[in-house]
């Protein structure tokens, strides 16, 4: 896991390359086992490997979302309020779970933010996913996961970088 960690990077520029049904499959079914708050499992996901509708998606946000258009597949996850409410702490759990899983398939992955953030046009984000992908009303965008495969490899985070005056031990 620290090796996962260590070396999990943001990838925003994709080989033009289709993600394996399995591979997303695998991914799909480990977000699955995420944990969530009470066992209440607020949150699901969409899977979009349609390039149509990953270029409709890539226009979600101001900036931020145009690197869907060149992704080989992406995870939109929603959650359910209704059913939990720490729905947006599940759902973030779930999206970092997606892309753990997907690194250690090979993959590469970058977190859009879909709450709270606003279309070219001033519109809610979250609405104009909504639309695209028929998502009912009930339930609340947090985030897109773009997955493909990396153009370019990022070097992994240095241990001399990390800030460990974060760090603290039984009290602050």
């Amino acid at each position: 896991m620290y090796e996962l960690l260590k070396t999990r990077r943001s990838i925003r520029k994709f080989e033009d390359k289709v993600v394996e049904a399995d591979k997303l499959d695998t991914i799909l079914k480990c977000v699955l086992m995420a944990p969530s708050s009470r066992d209440r499992q607020p949150c699901e996901f969409v899977a979009v490997t349609e390039r149509e509708l990953l270029r409709s998606l890539s226009v979600s946000r101001t900036m931020g979302t145009e690197f869907l258009a060149g992704t080989g597949a992406a995870v939109v996850v929603l959650a359910d309020p209704g059913k939990s409410d720490v729905w947006i702490e599940d759902a973030s759990i779930s999206a970092l779970t997606i892309q753990l899983v997907a690194h250690s398939l090979g993959l590469g992955s970058c977190w859009s933010q879909i709450r709270e953030r606003l279309t070219p046009a001033g519109r809610h984000a979250e609405d104009h996913v909504k639309e695209v992908l028929k998502i009912p009303v009930r339930f609340k965008v947090l985030c897109i996961i773009g997955l493909g495969y990396p153009v370019v490899e990022k070097p992994p985070h240095d241990e001399a970088d990390l800030p460990l005056d974060k760090l603290h031990r039984n009290r602050y």
